[in-house]
């Protein structure tokens, strides 16, 4: 089951990081396309909806990067956190659905959850 885990970090780092990709990629469309318009309004628009959606994504990414870490690391609170991210994965269709029930069947196994009892050798 090692293994299993292992993975299930490894994927939620990949996911998130791919999620703070697609922030930096709206963020600089958002905004390259508000500075190359001659509107003021357009401008402030969608600057604000450049820096909001990618802020709501990175908010997101993060808690990812950090439990991914840590399932790798099979620290306890990070089973609970990545859990808790792969239920909200399964509304992410087709790839965080895949993401999520993968994870949650792995983090729910008896011997995953002695992997991350406290005293296992962490």
């Amino acid at each position: 089951m090692q293994k299993h885990v292992t993975i299930v970090g490894a994927l939620h780092i990949g996911y998130a990081a791919w999620g703070i990709l697609w922030a930096v990629i709206i963020f600089m469309v958002m905004a390259g396309i508000g500075a190359a318009t001659d509107d003021e309004t357009a401008q402030t628009i969608l600057t604000g909806v450049g820096c909001i959606v990618p802020g709501l994504l990175g908010t997101f990414a993060v808690p990812g990067i950090v439990g991914g870490i840590g399932v790798l690391r099979l620290r306890s609170w990070a089973r609970y956190l990545v859990l808790v991210l792969s239920v909200l994965a399964l509304l992410s269709i087709p790839i965080g659905t895949a993401i999520g029930v993968y994870s949650i069947w792995v983090l729910l196994q008896d011997e995953t959850v002695q992997l991350f009892a406290p005293g296992s050798g962490q």
